[in-house]
């Protein structure tokens, strides 16, 4: 079982998809938080249930997603590190992973 640590970059994208979402709904922006919590909790007990990011390509960074967001994150030995959350139609720079 991995420990969950959520990199400050991260967390930023949260505020800010919470921030877009609560412009039209704030139940909205929150539900999806939760949603997006929620899938990131169980990767303590399925750190490898999400694909390989393609545009890495390396087998210890992954994604999951929740709607059309793309949640990163890294395997380490005992950590599970998120280190983004993007929208899927977002052009996204693979230096963020690593």
């Amino acid at each position: 079982m991995g420990q969950i640590i959520w990199a400050p970059s991260a967390l930023a994208d949260l505020d800010a998809i919470a921030g877009y979402i609560a412009r039209d709904s704030t139940d909205r922006a929150a539900l999806m938080i939760s949603r997006i919590i929620e899938k990131v909790e169980r990767l303590q007990f399925y750190p490898l249930s999400g694909r390989i990011i393609p545009e890495v390509g390396d087998t210890l960074s992954r994604e999951i997603t929740v709607g059309s967001y793309r949640i990163m994150y890294r395997i380490e030995v005992k950590e599970i590190w998120i280190t983004g959350v993007v929208h899927g139609a977002r052009d996204w720079n693979p230096e963020y992973v690593s």
